[in-house]
C-alpha cells in the first residue's frame, strides 16, 4: 500500500511556521533522547550505532492501552499481533513467529533483567511485564549488544519502572468500556533523604467481545532507591496472576468477515492461568572518577497452565520455573574520549513440563501423556563493550559475548515415540555462542549522523526446542540458531522536528519452526531485509504529525520439498508466512492548549502471506483511531477513546495450518473512558 508511504512523506514535509507543540509525551528532538537498554545505564542515542524507540510515561498514560500490542506496534518494525485476551506473538525486524522460535528470538526485559530465564521463554511474554505503569518501554531492533545474550537475535524489549518521585505523589485512575472492559490503575511515590519508594497496581477485568473470553489480571511494581554519596541502590519486587478464558481461531476463508462467527468461540474448553514473581537488587557505587561497580542479583519463579487449543488433541499444557542469576558490569572511562564495560553473568535454572491430551486420539495425537521432563539449565557469559570518540565527529563502538549454555534434562516418563511425538532419554546438552558487534556513528552536520552496525545475535536451542521432539527430528541435531545483520541509518533534526531512517539486511542459519501441519523444520535459512523511517514534525504550533512506516522483505533461504513428511513445499525466496511488507502509523496531534490533547491515528497493516507455500494470504487492513483527554485542573483529568472508528472487519492474527484458514478476529468499534486523580 504504497500511499501510506507517499501520506507520511507528504505529512513530513509540509509545515506551517510555529513553534513546537508540546505533546503530553514530548521529550526532545530523538537525536538528544536518552536511552537505558544500549549499555544499562543512561546514554544518548546519538551515541549509538543502531536503531532503537521508546515510549515515554507521557505516551504510556495518554494511551492507555488494553493490550501492549496497541502502544508498541507505533513504533517502526514492530508488529505484535494479539491473540485471545492478553495473549500475543511478537515480530521485531522479522515475521511473527511462533513456538520457540517466537519464544527464542526476542529478549523481554525489566530494568535489565530477563523476565524468563534463557532456554525457558514464554512467546507471549509482554503480559508478563507491568507495561501500564512504566516509566518507559525501549526497543532495540536487530540484535542486541554485548552486554544482552541469548534471545536477543531479532530484538529486544526493556520495560523500564518508575523511580521513585522528588514530592509524595499519588496516582489512581478508573477506565470502563465496552465488552465489560474495566481497570484501575494506581501509583504512590516520594522521596525522603537518602530514600525513594514507588508502589504501582494494576487490576485489569474484561468480558471479552467474544463467547467466554473473560480476563482478570493484577499486576504489582515495588520499588526502592537509597543514593547516599558514590552508592546507589535499587530494590525491585514485580508479579502478576492472570486468569483467562481463552477464544480459539475461527477457521474458514475470510471468516473474521463474518460478524457472528467473528463473536463466536469454537473452543470454550480454552483457558491460560499464569502467575510469575521477580526480585532483582541493583548495587551501584563509583569507585573513583573514572570507574563505577554494579551487581544484581535477582530471582524469578513463574508457573502456568494452559489448553493447547491450537492443536487437533487440544492437550492441556502445564509448565514453570524458578531460577537465580547474577549481572555483574564494571564501567571504566580512561580518558574523556574512550569507555569501557565488562563483566560476567550467571543464570541457574530449573523448570519442568508437562503435556497431557485426556481428549480421544485424533490422527497423530494420541490420548495421554505427550511430555513430561524436568531441565536443569546453567547459563555463564562474559562481555566487554567498548567506545571511542576517535574525532569531534567520528566515534567507534565493539563488544564481544561469550555465551556457555548447560542443559541437564530429566524424562519422567518412558522413553518412546507415540504418535508425532518422540520422548528422548536423558541427557546433557551444551552450547557455546560468541556475539561481536562493530559499529559507527559519523556526525554529517550539526544534529545529523549516519550511522553503520554489524551485529550477531545468537541463542541456545529452547529447551522445548531440545525435548519435545517430533517424529522427523533426530536427537540432539539442533545448533544454535544465528543471525547476522548488517545496518545502514541517517538521523537527525529538521523544520523543528526529528527524524531517522535505516536499512537492514540479514542473515539467520539454523532457523528452527513449525511447519503448517504442526511439525518441526530444523537447520532453516532466512533473509530479511528492509527500511525503517520514524518522525515526528510540528505542523502548526497546536497540531503535530508523528509516525513510523517499514517496508521489509523476510523470505526463505533454502528448500524443503514436499514428502512423505512434509506437506508444505518450502522455496527459496518465498515470503515466510505472517510477514507483511508493509506496516504503518501516522497519528495528529492536536493540543490547543496545555490542558487539552486529542489525537486520531492511522493504523496499516500491509498484505501477507499465511502459509510458506504462499498459497494462502491475508489482505491486511487499515483501522483508525481516536483519543483525547481534558485535564480539569491540575489534579483531575477524563479521558475518552474510540477504537476501530469505522467499525472495519479485520483479524489481529491470520494463518493457514492444518488445512484451513485461521483468524482471530478483532475487536469492532468499542468506546472506553474514564477518571484520573494526581494528588
Amino acid at each position: 500500500m504504497r500511499f501510506c508511504w507517499a501520506l507520511f512523506i507528504v505529512g513530513l514535509l509540509v509545515r506551517a511556521d510555529g513553534a513546537r507543540a508540546e505533546t503530553p509525551w514530548a521529550a526532545g528532538p530523538l537525536i538528544d533522547q536518552l536511552t537505558v537498554t544500549a549499555t544499562r545505564r543512561a546514554a544518548r542515542v546519538s551515541d549509538q550505532p543502531g536503531t532503537s524507540a521508546t515510549l515515554r510515561a507521557g505516551e504510556i498514560i495518554f494511551l492507555r492501552a488494553d493490550h501492549a500490542a496497541e502502544a508498541l506496534n507505533r513504533l517502526p518494525g514492530v508488529n505484535i499481533q494479539r491473540g485471545s485476551g492478553q495473549e500475543h506473538l511478537t515480530a521485531i525486524r522479522s515475521p511473527v513467529l511462533t513456538g520457540g522460535a517466537g519464544a527464542g528470538s526476542f529478549l523481554y526485559l525489566e530494568d535489565g533483567v530477563p523476565l524468563r530465564a534463557p532456554g525457558f521463554a514464554n512467546v507471549n511474554g509482554l503480559f508478563e511485564a507491568h507495561t501500564e505503569l512504566a516509566r518507559s518501554v525501549e526497543v532495540v531492533r536487530g540484535p542486541g549488544s554485548a552486554l544482552y545474550g541469548s534471545n536477543a537475535v531479532h530484538g529486544l524489549i526493556n520495560v523500564l519502572t518508575p523511580e521513585p518521585s522528588a514530592m509524595p505523589e499519588r496516582f489512581i485512575e478508573g477506565l470502563w468500556g465496552r465488552f465489560g472492559r474495566g481497570r484501575l490503575r494506581g501509583s504512590i511515590s516520594g522521596r525522603r533523604g537518602a530514600h525513594g519508594l514507588y508502589a504501582g497496581l494494576t487490576l485489569a477485568h474484561e468480558d471479552g467481545f467474544r463467547q467466554s473470553s473473560g480476563l482478570d489480571q493484577q499486576k504489582a511494581t515495588l520499588r526502592y532507591d537509597y543514593t547516599k554519596g558514590p552508592t546507589h541502590l535499587t530494590a525491585l519486587v514485580s508479579g502478576q496472576n492472570m486468569n483467562q478464558e481463552t477464544a480459539g481461531f475461527i477457521r474458514g476463508l475470510n471468516a473474521y468477515k463474518n460478524s457472528a462467527l467473528a463473536r463466536s468461540n469454537p473452543n470454550p474448553e480454552a483457558f491460560r492461568d499464569s502467575k510469575s514473581l521477580r526480585a532483582a537488587l541493583r548495587w551501584e557505587r563509583k569507585i573513583s572518577s573514572t570507574v563505577r561497580f554494579s551487581l544484581t542479583p535477582y530471582g524469578r519463579w513463574n508457573e502456568m497452565d494452559f489448553r493447547l487449543h491450537f492443536l487437533p488433541g487440544k492437550a492441556l499444557e502445564q509448565n514453570g520455573h524458578s531460577s537465580a542469576g547474577l549481572q555483574s558490569a564494571l564501567y571504566w572511562t580512561p580518558t574523556p574520549h574512550v569507555s569501557l564495560i565488562t563483566g560476567w553473568d550467571v543464570d541457574i535454572t530449573k523448570g519442568f513440563l508437562k503435556e497431557t491430551q485426556t481428549s480421544a486420539s485424533v490422527g497423530s495425537f494420541p490420548q495421554g501423556v505427550h511430555y513430561d521432563y524436568d531441565v536443569n539449565a546453567l547459563v555463564l557469559a562474559g562481555f566487554v563493550h567498548g567506545e571511542w570518540q576517535a574525532s569531534l565527529r567520528f566515534r567507534l563502538i565493539g563488544g564481544l559475548r561469550f555465551e556457555y549454555s548447560k542443559y541437564d534434562y530429566d524424562n519422567n516418563t518412558v522413553s518412546d515415540t507415540v504418535g508425532r511425538f518422540q520422548r528422548p532419554a536423558d541427557r546433557t546438552d551444551i552450547f557455546r555462542a560468541a556475539t561481536p558487534k562493530l559499529g559507527m556513528v559519523y556526525d554529517l552536520a550539526l544534529n545529523t549522523q549516519i550511522f553503520m552496525n554489524y551485529a550477531r545475535g545468537a541463542r541456545a536451542p529452547q529447551t522445548t526446542d531440545l525435548y519435545r521432539l517430533q517424529i522427523n527430528q533426530s536427537v540432539g541435531d539442533l545448533r544454535e540458531e544465528k543471525l547476522d545483520s548488517f545496518e545502514l541509518g541517517l538521523r537527525g533534526e529538521f523544520l523543528s522536528g526529528s527524524y531517522e531512517i535505516a536499512g537492514f539486511y540479514m542473515k539467520k542459519r539454523n532457523f528452527f519452526f513449525r511447519d503448517a501441519d504442526g511439525f518441526n523444520v530444523t537447520n532453516g535459512k532466512t533473509r530479511h531485509v528492509g527500511v525503517e523511517a520514524q518522525a515526528s514534525f510540528p505542523l502548526t504550533p497546536w497540531l503535530e504529525l508523528a509516525g513510523s512506516a517499514a517496508y521489509a522483505r523476510h523470505t526463505y533461504d533454502f528448500n524443503r520439498p514436499v514428502s512423505a513428511q512434509a506437506s508444505e513445499n518450502i522455496a527459496s525466496g518465498n515470503d515466510i508466512d505472517t510477514a507483511p511488507r508493509w506496516t504503518g502509523n501516522l497519528r495528529a496531534v492536536w493540543r490547543p492548549s496545555l490542558s487539552l490533547t486529542a489525537e486520531l491515528e492511522w493504523v496499516h497493516m500491509g498484505r501477507s502471506f499465511t502459509d510458506a507455500a504462499n498459497l494462502n494470504t491475508y489482505p491486511g487492513h487499515d483501522l483508525f483511531n481516536a483519543r483525547g483527554a481534558w485535564a480539569l485542573t491540575e489534579h483531575v483529568e477524563v479521558f475518552v477513546a474510540l477504537r476501530n472508528l469505522t467499525n472495519a472487519a479485520f483479524a489481529t492474527r491470520a494463518d493457514f495450518a492444518f488445512g484451513a484458514a485461521r483468524y482471530f478476529p478483532g475487536e469492532p468499534r468499542a468506546l472506553q473512558g474514564g477518571l484520573s486523580l494526581r494528588f
